[in-house]
C-alpha cells in the first residue's frame, strides 16, 4: 500500500506496471475519518467495489449509504461520488473501475 496525500487513504493498484490497462483494480485502505477528498469525483466509466473490513460511506449523486463487510456498490462514474470511512477503525475495500483512471 502507498499513501496518496494527506487524506489518510492508501491504494494498491493491481498490475500497475501493466501498460494499456482497460481495467483498474484497487485495494483501498481508509484510515479513521479518512475520505476521498472534499469535492466529489466525476469521470467517464463505471465503478464497483466490495467492503472487506470496516464501514464505508458511499455518496453518489447526493445520496449516501453506509456499507459494511460484504456489502457492495456499483455506479456510473459520471455521477458525482465520494467515499468516507464511517467507522472507528480501518476500512478496507476492493474496487474496480473502467476505464482505468490511474
Amino acid at each position: 500500500m502507498r499513501n496518496l496525500g494527506s487524506h489518510g487513504v492508501a491504494y494498491l493498484l493491481v498490475a500497475g506496471d501493466r501498460r494499456n490497462r482497460k481495467l483498474q483494480m484497487l485495494i483501498e485502505e481508509y484510515g479513521v475519518a479518512a475520505d476521498s477528498g472534499r469535492g466529489a469525483l466525476s469521470h467517464e466509466g463505471e465503478e464497483c467495489g466490495v467492503v472487506i473490513e470496516g464501514r464505508l460511506e458511499v455518496t453518489v449523486d447526493g445520496q449516501s449509504r453506509i456499507l459494511g463487510p460484504g456489502d457492495a456498490y456499483y455506479f456510473s462514474s459520471i455521477l458525482p461520488h465520494r467515499f468516507r470511512n464511517a467507522g472507528d477503525g480501518i476500512c478496507k475495500v476492493v474496487s474496480a473501475c473502467t476505464p482505468s483512471s490511474f
